[in-house]
């Protein structure tokens, strides 16, 4: 068993009912195998990440040996049962996780979030035992990692539009089309693949298949050269004739854009925990520069004008903050969370882009060079109010989530 396994054996119902979420004021109040994670996590990201954030952005580099630790510590398979090698632990341990790792590399956060939430998450949900075997117990060490393909170059925030097809042959499904913007595609040795086998169904044509990496007829685009989240890999996948076995079908045909609907709101938790993480350590840039940098014969921590912005920034983070951890207990309890994790997404994602920006006003002209990772911050901040569902989208669930309550769901298209 991992390490986090051992010091978090996390049962799946606690709180004697209560919603935890109503319990929570702040760290401290946490489940103590909660905090106990917080801490190893953290100390994590403290030892093996930061010191090292600024060189995996500059060179584009891909964290293998922290992955490799990371998978060691149980974090690649966290929520991952412990008959297939995770410490299974729940969906709030899981933001605790991302929101510390991505405290200490906002690239390496997002390849454990959809890492877990996306891949591994669809094979535990939907996969057959032996597909569970070859595709998930093996991933839940680090040792490698699996990718999850949805959009398209015309299919972003319409996921139901698919171009890509696959049409059985025989005993053989033949898979054509471009994925694009596929998050560890280039180090994946294995994919969660969406495509059409009836384009006149729309989205109830849609299924999902496993797909090893490499395999013949799969190949990948270049790597994209991004804003941000440099040691994230971002590529195409280009889909010719790709044949695979026919028992690669995962789940029931047809189901496919329902089952990446569901794992896609746990996801939104992960990609909102990734901003909790980028946007609490330019909080800490800000406050650190603040107490050190004098002006007028004073730290600026003094001014007035410096605590305003900082207490703007705290209020965005930690809000923020208490609406995910919610999203993640209603989860945790089986409850409906789509608009908790929107909610979550939205303001996590904002308050993100908010602190940076204001972590670089804090710092003047030294918030802009690469000698301090405040640039890094703003820069890795920005991609999520992009992917796992742009800011638009998630104010349409929301409020599409509203009328429901309301009994009004037919003024909502």
């Amino acid at each position: 068993m991992s390490l986090i396994g051992r010091l978090c054996r996390i049962p799946k119902v606690f709180h004697n009912g209560t919603c935890l979420y109503r319990s929570i004021h702040s760290l401290s109040s946490l489940p103590e195998t909660h905090q106990m994670l917080h801490k190893t996590c953290r100390d994590f990201a403290e030892g093996e990440l930061m010191p090292i954030a600024a060189k995996l952005d500059r060179e584009h580099l891909y964290p293998k040996d922290q992955i490799r630790k990371m998978g060691e510590l149980g974090l690649m398979g966290i929520n991952t049962p412990e008959a297939y090698g995770g410490p299974g632990l729940d969906c709030l341990a899981f933001s605790i996780a991302v929101e510390e790792i991505s405290r200490g590399c906002g690239g390496t956060g997002v390849i454990m979030s959809v890492h877990n939430a996306l891949y591994m998450g669809m094979l535990e949900k939907y996969g057959r035992e032996d597909q569970k075997e070859q595709y998930l117990a093996p991933f839940a060490t680090g040792e490698t990692i699996g990718c999850f393909a949805l959009s398209e170059p015309g299919s972003g925030s319409d996921a139901a539009s698919l171009s890509t097809t696959a049409r059985l042959d025989g005993n053989e499904w033949v898979l054509n089309g471009t994925k694009a913007w596929i998050t560890n595609g280039a180090e994946a040795t294995a994919s969660v693949i969406l495509a059409t086998t009836d384009k006149s169904k729309k989205h109830k044509g849609i299924c999902a298949f496993l797909v090893p990496m490499p395999t013949e007829g799969l190949s990948l685009g270049k790597k994209e050269d991004k804003l941000g989240i440099r040691a994230s890999s971002t590529c195409n996948i280009i889909l010719e004739d790709c044949r695979i076995p026919k028992e690669n079908l995962l789940g029931k045909e047809g189901e496919g854009f329902k089952y990446a609907m569901n794992v896609l709101d746990g996801a939104r938790i992960g990609i909102s925990s990734q901003a909790l993480g980028i946007a609490q350590a330019a909080l800490d840039c800000a406050i650190d520069y603040a107490a050190k940098r004098i002006a007028f014969g004073s730290p600026i921590l003094k001014f007035q004008s410096i605590q305003q912005k900082l207490a703007d920034m705290a209020l965005r983070l930690e809000a923020a903050r208490l609406l995910v951890w919610r999203a993640a207990v209603l989860k945790d309890e089986g409850k409906r969370y789509t608009k908790e994790s929107s909610l979550g997404k939205l303001a996590a994602s904002e308050a993100a882009t908010f602190v940076s920006h204001q972590c670089i006003q804090i710092l003047g002209g030294m918030g802009y060079v690469s000698d301090m990772p405040a640039e890094r911050h703003y820069r890795d901040a920005r991609i999520t109010e992009i992917y796992g569902g742009i800011t638009d989208i998630q104010k349409l669930v929301v409020a599409g989530q509203l009328a429901r309550e309301y009994g009004l769901q037919d003024y909502i298209r």
